[in-house]
């Protein structure tokens, strides 16, 4: 894309270097803009140019190879100026050429403005598997979980909106030595009552309580190992027990779920795989892989020497399946069913080990396809805490993130009245969430920050959401009579021609994203794009501008709202249109 005219440049420099224009096209980009001076509207990279397209000689003066290039160059109906950079050749693009093409096709293409790429002209379409979220029944739903599910789901929107085919899957701990405890715990502690009113909560009381028993008193914890055993083999009354801790759980889940806007193709579980865990293991040992210890268990030595840090358990000394044990069964039951291109798995960096035994495990048991699967590694939060305490639950943050944005508009004195204001609130709150979690590598560990979160100004999801409202707004007031045609002469000041210029690198901003599926780049572009737009709000008035005038910046102004709002939704965030601003007490 970049609105055709990254493939009009590469047509020229094809005719010049005797290449194909498709090999030069990943070595075109739209230059970012400058807040210190006006930029070009593209650049070659000549290093790239080199690299992508195998030069094997010796090592060529880059400067000395762009600055004769451009020499050979001609500008052209399209192209107005040729320049060089430090190891770049430069283009500018006719203005109003610029300004026509990319408002059109902005509106034209709308969600798809961006994927129509030629970027991704010779993308495949894949089907691909993304586990996420991934809870343990019998354990609290922590802020890690939340993690995972926002980073699960901004994949998966992402792999969605570039055409391919996605299963969502949420890989419950619904199995384990964890439901032997559980199911001892509520024999001792539970209340059915409780269990009906707050699932989570109760199973997750009833879990500590009986962890601190079994550690004290030696007979809770053979009960629990009993208990489990008894599951594993089949028994009803132990399984009618763990089904209602399970339906209970996915119930609570599923309501969670639908206020974080996230959904799930298939609700899985280790449970699923507690006999095909017992087929893994007979393949395992039929390959001569099982090994088994001096204490009864069976280990696979990956590393053929007996490295102990390359040996992983897959059998209890009962004979009961351990966690790596269900991964590998899951895994080879999901290729059968999805046949899938590609696996991701969305979890902490502190299972980084486990995934890699697994996918090494799977690689000698002759499955080539391991290589499809991989691991998308995050960092921990650090200080997420209610009024209350720690957080336990994700609930409790999304019951405080919509307190505290109601506290946040309810202070501030309008006029008008929003119709939903807990949805708002909710929206507006998840936006600041999702964009402090975002900003940085999802690798890194980061310290959360209330105040932070919900800065009206500045780079954070309020400012985002208070941005798109804010432009639709401006449609509503002042749409109906302006958005037919424009005159793009009336849109050639520096503040609308930066907001065109990053307007055409939004494909290569998504094309980035869909390489190291990091969501970073997507929220700078946005973070960027609605500090143009507020700097063209103060700048451009609509209101007792010519008419003219007045249609081409509305026109402007439509397409930075619909670009805002296709990166937000990949990013997993609702966009509002009315909120009320704590910066400017004004409900847009």
């Amino acid at each position: 894309m970049a609105c055709g005219f990254r493939r009009s440049i590469a047509c020229q420099l094809s005719r010049l270097l005797d290449l194909p224009p498709e090999n030069l096209i990943k070595s075109i980009s739209a230059v970012p803009i400058s807040r210190k001076e006006e930029v070009a509207d593209f650049q070659l990279s000549v290093d790239s140019l080199l690299r992508n397209n195998e030069y094997s000689g010796p090592r060529p003066d880059i400067q000395v190879q762009a600055t004769q290039l451009a020499e050979k160059l001609k500008c052209d109906t399209v192209v107005t100026e040729i320049s060089t950079g430090q190891g770049t050749v430069n283009f500018k693009i006719n203005r109003e050429l610029l300004t026509k093409t990319v408002l059109k096709q902005v509106i034209e293409d709308g969600s798809k403005y961006g994927l129509k790429s030629e970027l991704f002209s010779d993308l495949p379409q894949k089907k691909i598997v993304v586990e996420f979220s991934s809870p343990n029944v019998a354990k609290k739903f922590h802020v890690g979980h939340l993690r995972s599910t926002i980073i699960g789901n901004f994949i998966a929107n992402l792999k969605e909106a570039l055409g391919h085919h996605v299963t969502r899957i949420n890989y419950l701990g619904d199995w384990g030595m964890q439901f032997g405890l559980l199911g001892t715990g509520f024999q001792l502690f539970g209340y059915e009552e409780k269990l009906q009113s707050n699932p989570l909560q109760h199973l997750f009381e009833v879990y500590v309580q009986v962890n601190k028993e079994a550690a004290e008193d030696k007979s809770v914890a053979k009960s629990a190992h009993e208990f489990f055993q008894r599951l594993e083999l089949g028994d009803m009354q132990a399984l009618a027990l763990w089904q209602k801790f399970r339906d209970l759980s996915v119930e609570e889940y599923i309501r969670i779920y639908k206020r974080l806007g996230v959904h799930f193709d298939e609700y899985s579980g280790e449970s699923f795989y507690r006999e095909k865990s017992q087929e893994v293991l007979k393949l395992l040992d039929s390959k001569g892989l099982l090994q088994k210890t001096m204490k009864g268990t069976a280990v696979v030595d990956l590393s053929g020497n007996g490295d102990p840090s390359s040996i992983c358990t897959v059998m209890r000394s009962d004979g009961t399946s351990l966690y790596a044990t269900r991964d590998l069964a899951a895994a080879i039951d999901r290729m059968d069913k999805y046949n899938f291109d590609s696996m991701i798995y969305v979890t902490d960096k502190g299972q980084k080990k486990h995934f890699q035994q697994v996918f090494q495990m799977l690689q000698i048991m002759g499955y080539d396809w391991a290589k499809r699967c991989q691991h998308v590694p995050f960092g921990v939060v650090q200080g997420m805490k209610t009024r209350r305490g720690d957080v336990t639950f994700l609930e409790d943050v999304l019951n405080e993130i919509r307190l505290r944005m109601l506290q946040n508009m309810a202070s501030i004195k309008t006029t008008k009245e929003l119709e939903n204001p807990q949805e708002t609130a909710e929206r507006v709150g998840l936006a600041a969430l999702i964009i402090q979690d975002f900003r940085g590598l999802l690798l890194a560990d980061y310290q959360f920050s209330w105040d932070r979160v919900f800065q009206s100004r500045g780079d954070t999801g309020v400012f985002l959401q208070y941005t798109h409202a804010r432009l639709h707004s401006l449609e509503e007031a002042f749409g109906c009579g302006y958005l037919n045609d424009f005159n793009t002469a009336c849109l050639q000041e520096p503040q609308s021609v930066s907001i065109l210029q990053h307007l055409l690198r939004f494909d290569e901003v998504l094309y980035i994203s869909s390489q190291d599926l990091q969501p970073r780049h997507i929220v700078s572009y946005l973070l960027t794009l609605s500090h143009l737009a507020a700097v063209a709000h103060r700048t451009l008035p609509i209101k007792q501008s010519p008419p003219e005038v007045a249609g081409a910046r509305l026109h402007l102004f439509r397409a930075v709202r619909s670009v805002l709002a296709n990166g937000m939704k990949l990013l997993g965030i609702t966009p509002v249109t009315y909120y009320v601003n704590s910066g400017t007490g004004y409900i847009e």
